[in-house]
């Protein structure tokens, strides 16, 4: 009987998928590279970060999933760390995070055109990506990549948004429903509640400053 594995024909083209997206993140002069493994996204990370320096993210599965929360909070850096404080120190903290020295997060699609697509709620997570952090380090599975900017509009409200919401126990209607509200409209389009996560939306594309946006793409499904 053959070994051939009925598998090798997919793992061919999620590397190639890997490869093109990387390849236009690089030429959107984001320091862009491929894993196979969140054991190895882990690696990169710890090599990209300095001892002692001052460290914040955004809220992420993925992160949590490759063991570098963990890591933030081993003591080897300044790590600020919004549950290590009470709930009205939150936003201090947040602006405090803006002049981090890293800045950690997942993002909630990433095209093969070589552009982040992020939705916030609040808007830190994204300010943060835009402005502020000295160098920001965005860690994702290989499902979110997804072909462009209206298939990554379509992957937020269909699963990221719902899930999100979910876990955080928002109430919204797409926890009960699956999808968001607005998923006939336009990007923006929503629910009305007071715990709408979606209410900020960016698409990072060329950037003026070059190799800021350290992307670690991972072979692998992580968070939503």
């Amino acid at each position: 009987m053959s070994d051939y594995s009925v598998h090798a024909p997919m793992q061919e083209q999620l590397r190639l998928r890997l490869e093109r997206t990387v390849k236009a993140l690089r030429a959107n002069r984001m320091d862009a590279c491929w894993v196979a493994a969140k054991e190895d996204a882990l690696e990169k990370v710890r090599c990209l970060l300095k001892e002692g320096e001052t460290v914040a993210c955004g809220g992420s599965m993925t992160l949590d999933e490759c063991g570098i929360m963990e890591l933030l909070r081993s003591g080897a850096y300044n790590f600020l760390d919004r549950a290590a404080v009470p709930a009205e120190e939150i936003p201090a903290l947040f602006r405090r995070s803006f002049s981090a020295d890293s800045y950690l997060m997942s993002s909630n699609a990433i095209t093969e055109s070589g552009e982040l697509y992020n939705v916030d709620g609040n808007g830190n997570r994204v300010a943060a990506l835009i402005y502020g952090p000295e160098s920001v380090i965005v860690v994702a599975g290989a499902n979110k990549i997804v072909q462009d900017i209206p298939a990554a509009v379509q992957r937020v409200k269909q699963i990221a948004a719902p899930a999100n919401s979910t876990r955080l126990h928002t109430g919204t209607p797409c926890t009960e429903c699956g999808f968001c509200a607005g998923i006939k409209g336009d990007f923006a389009a929503g629910c009305k509640t007071e715990g709408r996560i979606c209410c900020q939306y960016v698409v990072s594309g060329y950037q003026r400053h070059p190799n800021r946006i350290k992307v670690i793409l991972v072979a692998e499904t992580l968070g939503y």
